[in-house]
């Protein structure tokens, strides 16, 4: 019997650091029962060079991420996602891509680390913190009784780990 992967695209803006976390995050800690993906709607083209390091040193695998653009995931061709979370506000604000499937959404929105100005281990702790919530949203979402709650329900425990850590 084959266990169903659970999709999920994480969005925001630039796809340089938060979403890009977010998507290394799930695909550590859920390998084999999730399947993470990250865009953005305005992509800078690259991964944030703080992001990388701190997902190398927490033993992420870096070599696959990409600063793309959601429009990568539109059209008859995309994965059908089961859910959308927006980590960043302009994200949350903007028109989602039309991919196949009807995902669940929610918005967990994150400081952007990638904003933070000052020195170098300014820079380093702002995105170990980012990557602390993002952290702990993923395993509060991976506990959840997914094939159990119903969709209210389940709405309603999405919006909550979005707000558990700020």
């Amino acid at each position: 019997m084959s266990v169903k992967v659970t999709k999920v695209l994480f969005l925001c803006t630039g796809n340089s650091a938060r979403s890009i976390m977010a998507e290394a995050v799930m695909n550590k800690e859920g390998a084999g029962k999730f399947d993470a993906f990250s865009a953005g709607s305005h992509p800078v083209g690259s991964v944030n060079p703080y992001a990388l390091d701190l997902l190398t040193a927490k033993g992420c695998t870096v070599e696959d991420l990409r600063s793309i653009s959601w429009d990568e995931f539109t059209g008859p061709a995309a994965p059908a996602f089961d859910f959308i979370f927006t980590v960043c506000d302009n994200a949350a604000g903007e028109v989602c891509p039309v991919g196949s499937g009807h995902p669940m959404t929610a918005h967990w929105g994150l400081r952007d680390p990638a904003a933070v100005a000052g020195s170098d281990a300014d820079k380093r702790a702002a995105f170990a913190a980012a990557y602390g919530e993002i952290e702990s949203r993923v395993r509060a979402f991976m506990k959840l009784p997914l094939d159990s709650l119903d969709f209210p329900a389940l709405q309603r425990e999405l919006e909550a780990v979005g707000e558990r850590v700020r």
